[in-house]
């Protein structure tokens, strides 16, 4: 089995073990995952963990150091953040981005000076490799009490990739070891005084002469409504399993587009604004044709984010200007009022592969697609 964060995950989830090691025509179902994803309910409860972790403070975002100015442009003309403090010492750069208007996760867009990259395994694949320091690193959800967090998990043999907290100026932070299930890390942090001032005296604060757009349809760009990582099929459940045993998330749903091997789960928190969206084959890969896109992703380019979604206002008109500013789409705007949405996805972005999704909600409806869209968003990724 694999090197994962958890090194006792398998003793705790031996059906599902089972089904791996046993099942020779594997096929995945809810079934299995909510009776273990109860039991993992259950076990945060009892080890104490219950409510200590809440929604996504930031997103970690690792890029080449000679791409990383292109990674901010791009978060100007194509999202509502912008630019709250940039930093750098011997090991590494850091753009840190808000959006102040919104209840949104910031982003730290992060490249690396010098040192060892411990996600570089997971960035070797077909279309990542001359990329190689190049992905979503680690998202870091805010901590009520680090230390007991930290204490109780590191009792039960969970992997960080330092043997303690970190202590800045304005927080506390830990972040664990990347899962072989998703190739990202789960981060904490506990603020001491204001929430959301990243600036520490060990960096030197940077001035960079950078705008946004001046025409205003950024300013319809939101939250970060959810990510979706596409991941192998026998890592689904794994996957899933794995957040709930780090965050207070729960399993929500899952949709099957059985014609294109592809699921959809999704993961949510108590009273969070943020949703933790993995997308699998139904069953694992076997050719390009016949696997289709989600295995297909992963074969290509191993199992990582592939989209950020952004809650957007005034959606017709802002996908218009995204267009003019540059942005290419592997869909054209699809849905209606009628149908509870309307969203769209652009191409990937050549510095960072992610792909950006634009998406509005209506009259209450707290879905991430419909029955008759689902299958043109994920046979849409098939551009890629």
């Amino acid at each position: 089995m694999k090197n994962i964060i958890i090194p006792n995950f398998w003793d705790m989830h031996l059906a599902y073990k089972e089904k791996l090691l046993i099942k020779q025509n594997f096929l995945n179902d809810d079934e299995l995952l909510k009776i273990e994803a109860k039991k993992t309910k259950e076990i945060r409860v009892k080890l104490g963990l219950h409510g200590i972790v809440g929604d996504l403070q930031f997103v970690l975002i690792n890029t080449e150091l000679h791409t990383q100015e292109d990674t901010l442009k791009d978060f100007f003309k194509y999202t509502g953040h912008n630019l709250y403090a940039a930093m750098e010492n011997e090991f590494e750069k850091t753009f840190v981005l808000k959006n102040t208007a919104t209840n949104s996760a910031d982003f730290l867009i992060k490249a690396r000076k010098k040192g060892k990259n411990p996600y570089l395994d997971f960035n070797i694949h077909p279309k990542t490799k001359h990329l190689p320091n190049t992905r979503i690193e680690a998202f870091v959800f805010k901590c009520s009490d680090i230390k007991k967090y930290y204490t109780i998990q590191k009792s039960r043999g969970v992997r960080f990739l330092t043997n303690n907290i970190i202590e800045r100026d304005n927080y506390y932070y830990i972040q664990t070891i990347p899962s072989s299930f998703t190739g990202f890390s789960y981060g904490l942090i506990e603020w001491k005084n204001i929430v959301g001032d990243y600036l520490d005296k060990g960096f030197t604060s940077l001035k960079l002469d950078f705008n946004k757009p001046s025409d205003n349809y950024v300013n319809n760009i939101k939250a970060l409504d959810h990510a979706a990582t596409r991941i192998l099929a026998k890592d689904r459940d794994a996957a899933i399993l794995e957040l709930m045993e780090l965050t207070n998330y729960n399993f929500d749903f899952a949709i099957y587009v059985k014609s294109m091997n592809s699921i959809t789960s999704v993961a949510r928190v108590v009273d969070g604004h943020f949703a933790m969206v993995f997308t699998s084959g139904i069953k694992p890969y076997i050719s390009d044709k016949e696997s289709g896109p989600t295995e297909k992703f992963v074969h290509y380019y191993g199992s990582r984010v592939h989209h950020l979604a952004f809650h957007t206002e005034h959606i017709e008109y802002t996908y218009e200007m995204l267009k003019k500013n540059g942005m290419d789409f592997l869909i054209e705007l699809i849905g209606s009022p009628e149908e509870g949405l309307k969203q769209t996805f652009s191409y990937p972005s050549k510095n960072t592969f992610l792909v950006s999704e634009y998406i509005y909600r209506y009259n209450g409806f707290d879905g991430f697609f419909t029955k008759g869209n689902v299958a043109d968003l994920t046979g849409a990724t098939s551009k890629q």
